[in-house]
């Protein structure tokens, strides 16, 4: 008897429910192995759609036997759905169980979501021991007690779903702490959903927190939809197993599908970019550029050589709701079959964004409507095309104004597909989608123009060949072994894990692989592997995996008694406070907004901050670690009551003692062991020894997240004092000694000193011959510390204060993101870059030094640092200019590569050297720096207290960084930044 051996494939879109089935085994041949196919409106119920669409394939072709099916693989966006819409019959409350010990406290579950989603999810929250180091030691152990008191709260809340998220949890394969927990709540609340957050994503602990909630959330709801997708399949007699696609072009088995709904979000672009991986097999053998063209947008995006896409970034948000599920890097443009074409006053063609939609049989004047489309235009110039009546469309439209037409699709997709890719070279451009007519059969850089038969389905042929993988993010140590050895191991590791999830041994190969040494831990690396196999038919899958009761829907027993509080709210109109502070923010006139300014007090609102944290990030050149985390810590503080007071450091007493701390650590702790009580309790172990308090706090850089450090610290009970307008870098440096008081003053200026690591230990410095031996002995720390601590810095005189510091780097944070925001508000983010010029100094003081696209890291440790270069190629149509930038952690030089090989140094520090991203003005750092990313690179003139001494350019400058035969040459002239104070103080 001849084994199953069909494939179908269906995928659930928004407008469109399309299906495929194929035979792997002639997947060569001409028509692909493609048997059936099939394409129809969805249906409210998407099951029924299923049933129809399966049905319609069977009947079109009566050689495809039911027992001749050997899988169902289904994409849809019926999960991403629930939580955009927040609909509350569909999402459970969640209690959220924090296995972190003394961390993490000042940045609690949801606290970054939008507040409307967060009163309908987040039901519960608490802080309890546990949590792991970074090379897998407890920071404590959990507590059975703790958990089970727990436990008997969230039973009287009456929710039923539960997330258990602990620190490091993906690298705790010792203590198995989350597992442990899990098994504590699962005796205390049997029939609970539990979820372990290390089971839904890896490391990037908020991100990953938020991931398990969200598919907590979903679980009950998705159980009943996959049991009625199972049904649908079960209902035709087709004994198989049923899978539904991930957003990294893999499958899930149902079963395991049912339990991790989340990795199902947003599956349909990387559908349709493995369909079109599949439909050229034979054709293409590299990287190539797959175009879909639909009814109102054309989705371009990169397939890699490896048959998987270009991944977008390493968050993603859903629904405002930040997780660290990779996405496809897709561009849209509004362009396609529906696109209204139309004359402006200048008698000039344009083509969208605006589209006639699903009204296209209704609108179009190929059937009688009256607004011209892209379809007529493309009736007109083909007449191989039988849509509608040609006539019509001869008579209504000029053979000019169709030249126009065609000329200006061809430069749209051409100046999309050139914004894509990753070299001047061409590439491949593959055209799929009901609109791929539209598209002319040669564009500029592309090195052919492939339209495949069966493009139009390419969504479910995607589906019906996605494969199985295995994904392994870890951290280990290099001391014993090579990095290269290391990755060996993980990469088997990789393959074992896909062969567990099913995957048939023999097929299985590694997809992707990344190493990124961890700056300031020895010998400790993060390796991220991928393997990617076919599913194994052979197998034995017991049914009961392939098929759940529609009954098992145990979460939606109650749920309407069980009416949440923002439920409630939303039927009487009430607004949280948190809604209503978003609400405010969004309706921000950027233009016109004024800060308020008391006397000479600046009071900061939540906008205020949001503008801060961005500039801030830019002004990090790379380094100082995202603000992110920091931000909603302060965020937060003001929420509950604290005031952030700014002044002028020119309004400092000479006898004001200013108080300093900051971070000290590596980037990749900081994305897992959140912030607790160890930066305050740094500065009041200091001053307790000291035995005086200060009167005022300033940012040790205003570079990354230690730029709100200063504001956080101030705005704290324990402290309530104001922060001062400056910093002591103007930027971020690698090391806490390359600062300004350290240019004026040849002694140790920062002492007593202290670091504290938030578990119980602190260190102090009390004398030393330097700053340099400061930063060596608490450098040599930090590993038998966590590998991130908070450090408090002996305080600064005020007359010393006005003397040494980079003056007013809070407003020119605040500037430069109110310049982003207001770009991004008034859809002109093109012109970021230089609004942001227009904010430092103006074209004497800023310059863009390039605009390009990532093609090129590399990375290395060294004494605890990353040093690293990143190149970029110049973006636009035939050019082929390229920029280097060295880093150590921070950006160091910025060095123009011509076509014809030589260099030329643009810029070098002190000077600020900023790679922003080119789609959204945000900062890039140099963790973040990956192929394919369009950046534009901005210089900006440094401080002169920098600049105008031989000691400054010795600390700071090109020297500082070991390069001493690079001699520092200044951008232009230093422009100092304009005090919000100032300006807006009465």
């Amino acid at each position: 008897m001849k084994s199953p051996y069909l494939r179908i494939g269906v995928d659930v879109g928004g407008t469109n429910t399309d299906g495929v089935v194929l035979d792997p085994h002639r997947s060569s041949e001409p028509d692909r192995g493609i048997l059936a196919f099939h394409k129809a409106s969805t249906t409210s119920n998407p099951s029924l759609g299923i049933n129809n669409t399966i049905t319609s394939m069977f009947q079109s072709n009566p050689d495809i036997k039911a027992s001749d099916v050997a899988s169902v693989t289904i994409g849809t966006t019926h999960f991403i759905n629930a939580v955009v819409e927040q609909d509350a019959s569909r999402l459970a409350k969640v209690a959220v169980l924090r296995l972190c010990g003394p961390f993490s406290k000042g940045v609690p579950p949801c606290i970054d979501w939008p507040a409307s989603l967060r009163e309908l999810i987040c039901g519960h929250v608490a802080f309890l021991s546990g949590g792991c180091e970074v090379d897998g030691s407890e920071i404590r152990d959990i507590d059975a007690k703790e958990i089970e008191r727990e436990c008997e709260v969230i039973k009287q809340k009456g929710i039923k779903s539960i997330v258990i998220a602990g620190i490091f949890s993906p690298v705790d394969i010792v203590h198995q702490q989350e597992e442990r927990a899990a098994e504590i709540v699962q005796k205390c609340l049997p029939g609970a959903d539990i979820v372990t957050s290390k089971s839904v994503a890896n490391l990037g602990f908020l991100e990953r927190e938020n991931a398990a909630i969200l598919n907590a959330s979903i679980l009950a709801f998705a159980r009943k939809t996959i049991a009625a997708f199972q049904s649908a399949v079960k209902k035709l007699r087709i004994e198989c197993p049923v899978f539904i696609t991930q957003n990294d072009g893999t499958i899930l088995l149902a079963s395991a599908a049912a339990k991790l709904p989340i990795r199902t979000f947003s599956s349909g672009p990387t559908n349709s970019m493995r369909g079109a991986s599949f439909l050229t097999q034979n054709e293409v053998k590299e990287a190539m550029m797959v175009v879909d063209i639909g009814g109102t947008t054309t989705d371009v995006g990169l397939l890699l050589k490896n048959g998987f896409p270009r991944q977008a970034a390493a968050f993603s948000e859903i629904s405002g709701v930040r997780t660290n599920f990779s996405y496809p890097d897709v561009r849209s443009i509004g362009l396609g079959g529906g696109s209204i074409v139309k004359k402006d006053s200048n008698g000039k063609l344009t083509i969208g964004p605006e589209s006639v939609g699903y009204q296209l049989p209704t609108k179009a004047i190929c059937f009688g409507g009256s607004i011209a489309t892209a379809t007529d235009y493309t009736i007109l110039a083909n007449p191989e095309i039988n849509i509608g009546d040609r006539s019509i469309v001869s008579s209504a439209l000029s053979k000019t104004d169709l030249e126009d037409f065609q000329s200006m699709v061809k430069k749209m997709l051409e100046r999309v597909i050139d914004t894509m890719k990753t070299s001047a070279d061409d590439i491949p451009v593959l055209l799929v989608g009901g609109g791929a007519v539209l598209a002319p059969n040669e564009l500029i850089g592309a090195s052919k123009v492939v339209k495949p038969r069966w493009s139009g389905v390419a969504n479910a042929i995607g589906a019906a060949t996605a494969r199985v993988s295995g994904i392994i993010d870890t951290i280990e140590s290099t001391e014993t072994e090579t990095a290269t050895q290391v990755m060996e191991t993980i990469s088997q590791r990789a393959i074992e894990k896909a062969v567990s999830n099913g995957a048939k041994r023999d097929t299985v190969e590694i997809a992707e692989m990344d190493h990124i040494p961890l700056q300031y831990i020895a010998n400790k690396s993060r390796f991220i592997v991928k393997a990617v196999g076919d599913f194994d038919f052979e197998r034995e899958t017991p049914l009961e995996e392939g098929f759940l009761d529609d009954t098992q829907s145990t979460n939606e027993t109650g749920r309407e008694d069980d009416m949440n509080e923002f439920a409630k709210k939303a039927e009487s109109g009430e607004k949280s406070r948190d809604q209503k502070d978003e609400e405010q923010q969004d309706l921000v006139d950027i233009s016109s907004y004024r800060p308020k300014v008391e006397g000479r007090e600046w009071i900061i609102s939540e906008t205020d901050l949001a503008w801060i944290t961005t500039g801030c990030y830019i002004l990090g050149t790379g380094g100082g670690g995202s603000p992110y985390s920091h931000m909603l810590r302060l965020r937060q503080i003001m929420r509950e009551g604290g005031v952030v007071r700014v002044i002028s450091p020119q309004d400092l007493k000479d006898d004001d003692l200013v108080a300093c701390g900051g971070g000290k650590g590596s980037p990749t702790v900081s994305i897992e062991k959140l912030p607790g009580e160890e930066m305050m309790q740094s500065q009041n172990e200091l001053y307790k020894f000291m035995g005086v308090q200060p009167n005022a706090v300033i940012c040790l850089e205003i570079g990354g997240g230690n730029g709100l450090q200063g504001m956080i610290l101030g705005a704290s009970t324990n402290m309530n004092i104001p922060t001062v307008d400056g910093d002591w870098m103007g930027r971020a440096y690698p090391v806490a000694w390359q600062t300004t008081p350290v240019v004026f003053e040849k002694k140790p200026v920062f002492l007593p000193s202290t670091i504290c690591d938030g578990n119980g230990n602190v260190m102090f410095m009390t004398e030393a011959t330097s700053e340099l031996m400061v930063e060596r002995a608490f450098r040599a720390a930090l590993s038998t510390m966590g590998s991130h601590v908070a450090c408090a810095k002996g305080p600064i005189s005020g007359t010393n204060t006005k003397n040494w510091v980079v003056e007013n780097t809070i407003s020119l944070s605040w500037r430069i993101g109110r310049a982003v925001a207001l770009a991004r508000q008034t859809h002109q983010i093109d012109g970021v870059a230089e609004a942001i010029i227009g904010e430092v100094g103006g074209h004497e003081s800023a310059k863009v030094l390039f605009r390009g696209k990532i093609v090129g890291v590399e990375r290395t440790l060294r004494m605890g640092h990353v040093y690293g270069e990143v190149i970029i190629e110049e973006s636009g149509l035939g050019k082929v200019g390229r920029m280097k930038i060295p880093f150590k952690n921070e950006n160091i030089v910025a060095v123009q590569v011509e076509a014809d090989g030589s260099e030329k140094i643009v810029a070098s520090v002190p000077d600020l050297i900023c790679i922003i991203d080119a789609q959204n003005g945000e900062a890039i750092g140099t963790p973040e720096y990956r192929y394919g990313l369009l950046v534009v690179v901005l210089g900006i003139v440094a401080s002169e207290k920098w600049t105008s001494t031989p000691r400054g350019l010795e600390i700071g400058g090109p020297k500082g960084f070991g390069m001493d035969d690079i001699e520092y040459k200044a951008l232009g002239t230093f422009q100092k930044p304009k005090s919000v104070i100032d300006e807006y103080g009465s």
